[in-house]
This record gives structure tokens, C-alpha cells and sequence, in this order.
């Protein structure tokens, strides 16, 4: 036999346990006449009687009185099985990020944030890799895209705002005065759109070719291959500050182009009242901003206003 209607089981539960029609009513916001059309529901699929009249109320038959303890007992059972799920999900926050922000960014600050909230574990997924939201195993993400797309609540973050820079012993080997000495220099990763759309900000309308150099597959390597003076690197700053402080990452020209991507934070429409969710971007929305400083190019000004 096919398990009936949970709906009519669930109200054949209260019932049982009061033994009134009118109580379970109560506990589960329907009227009387709801819950007599429940039970006549429950009782018509399995062909037997529950509930009799007495005086004023109900009471069980003896088959209702035979059921209704491992009826309850299936319900406490399915209510201690969500409550632990509800449990672990809460106590562990998932986040995807590209790995250049995982690397050179989130994870030296990420502590910051488990000391607001030290009973929360927090899973990293690095990948560059647009992750799908709606397959439930990922919280939040931090994405670099120029539309972030439908069914998602989004944080603007940050413009991405580029330009070449290199160690300067590379730089000194190699002297760039000009857009066209990128030309005649190792270029990191030179297919990489970023460089096309930094040749294309130029006044001069300089076509920086795609020559041959070497290819990384993200902006964290190819700033570490440029600041191991291997070659040029097209680079968003923010995410090398300690090496552009320490001296071991120079740009060679005062000119900055805005890539078409820009960073957000996104999670579900269903995930947005999840506390560990307003949590996490409770605190990375201002780090955000305190890492920046006084911004000097612009990352903090939102598309719609640039």
C-alpha cells in the first residue's frame, strides 16, 4: 500500500494526541472542518474507522489507538532528521572564489571573520570556474562576471581596474618607455582578454598582438611569474598590495583600463535570510572597503556611477 497523504497523517497526529478535533486545529492554523475532512480523507484510504464520537469530542478506535503511537514516533523522527540538517548547514558556510581572490586576498582575512562567528566552519571552493548556485552545495560565491544573471541577490564589490606591471629587475633588463615596447618584451599570458581590452583604452588605439609568452591559466600565477621577473603581467593591483608596497611589482605606465568584469558577491534568493549568508557579507562588504583604502583608482565606484 502506497503511504497516504502526509497532510491528512499530520492531522490525524494532532488529533490522536489531543483527542480533539478543535486542539489540533488549533496546532495547525486550519479550521474544524479541516481537520474532519483530513481524517475523513485518511480514513476513506485505508478503509477503516479512527476516531468516534464522544459526547462532545473524539476518541480513538482501537485501530487509531494501535497506529497513533508509531505515527508520532515517525514524526519525532522526521523532525530530529531536519533539525540536524538544519543544524549542520548552518554551522558550515560554503564559499567559491577564483584563486587569485582566494590567494591573495580572502585567505589572510578570512580569520578575521571566524572570530565574529567561531562556531561556523567555513569551506573554501577555489576554482575560476563559474559554480552552479542552484545546485544547493554552495552558499555564497564571489564572481568576476559583467552580469552576475537571474535568481541570484548581488553585492557589487569591486570594478576590476588593470595595467602592466613587472618586477624591476625585469624592467630594468628590459626598459618599456611605450605601449609598443610591450611588443618586444615577454608578455604573461599576452592572449589573455584583459591585455585586448587594455591595448583598446589606449588614446593611441595601440593593437597589442597576442605574441607568443607564457600562459597561465590565472591572475595569481601570472603575477607571481611577474614578480619572479619572468615577464609582464597584466594585473589588477588590489589584489597584489603587499607585493606593490614591498617595491616587487611596478607599473611601468600611469595609464589604467576598467575590465568589462566586475566583482560580486552572490548567493541564492532562498539562501538570503540565512544568518551564516548576512554574516559573511555583513563583514566582507566594509573589508572590502577598508582594504582599498582611499581607493586611488576608482575599484569602489559602482558601474551604474562610473
Amino acid at each position: 500500500m502506497s503511504l497516504p497523504p502526509l497532510a491528512a497523517v499530520r492531522v490525524f497526529e494532532a488529533a490522536a494526541r489531543h483527542e480533539n478535533y478543535s486542539r489540533a486545529a488549533e496546532e495547525l492554523a486550519l479550521t474544524q472542518a479541516g481537520v474532519s475532512y483530513q481524517i475523513k480523507l485518511l480514513e476513506e484510504r485505508i478503509g477503516a474507522q479512527l476516531f468516534t464520537r464522544k459526547g462532545r469530542g473524539v476518541a480513538l478506535t482501537s485501530l487509531g489507538k494501535r497506529i497513533a503511537p508509531r505515527v508520532s514516533e515517525a514524526f519525532s523522527l522526521l523532525g530530529e532528521a531536519f533539525s540536524a540538517a538544519q543544524a549542520e548547514n548552518e554551522a558550515v558556510l560554503s564559499i567559491t572564489c577564483s584563486r587569485t581572490f582566494a590567494t591573495n586576498w580572502l585567505a589572510e582575512r578570512i580569520g578575521a571573520f571566524n572570530l565574529t562567528k567561531p562556531g561556523l566552519a567555513v569551506r573554501l571552493h577555489v576554482s575560476d570556474e563559474v559554480v552552479d548556485l542552484a545546485a544547493g552545495e554552495i552558499d555564497v560565491a564571489i564572481r568576476g562576471v559583467i552580469d552576475p544573471g537571474p535568481g541570484v541577490v548581488t553585492h557589487f564589490l569591486v570594478r576590476q581596474i588593470i595595467t602592466p606591471m613587472a618586477s624591476p629587475e625585469f624592467l630594468a633588463r628590459n626598459p618599456i618607455s611605450t605601449p609598443a615596447d610591450l611588443r618586444k618584451v615577454t608578455r604573461l599570458s599576452p592572449n589573455d582578454e584583459w591585455w585586448d581590452t587594455w591595448f583598446a583604452s589606449l588614446s593611441d588605439g595601440y593593437d597589442g598582438a597576442h605574441d607568443p609568452g607564457l600562459r597561465f591559466d590565472s591572475q595569481v600565477l601570472d603575477g607571481q611569474a611577474a614578480i619572479a621577473g619572468h615577464g609582464v603581467a597584466m594585473i589588477f593591483p588590489p589584489m597584489f598590495p603587499d607585493a606593490i608596497a614591498a617595491g616587487r611589482l611596478v607599473a611601468p605606465f600611469d595609464h589604467y583600463a576598467v575590465e568589462a568584469r566586475t566583482m560580486w558577491l552572490v548567493y541564492p534568493e532562498h539562501k538570503r535570510n540565512l544568518a551564516k549568508v548576512r554574516a559573511f557579507r555583513d563583514w566582507l562588504l566594509p573589508a572590502i572597503r577598508e582594504s582599498l583604502g582611499d581607493d586611488p583608482l576608482g575599484a569602489l565606484v559602482h558601474p551604474k556611477d562610473a
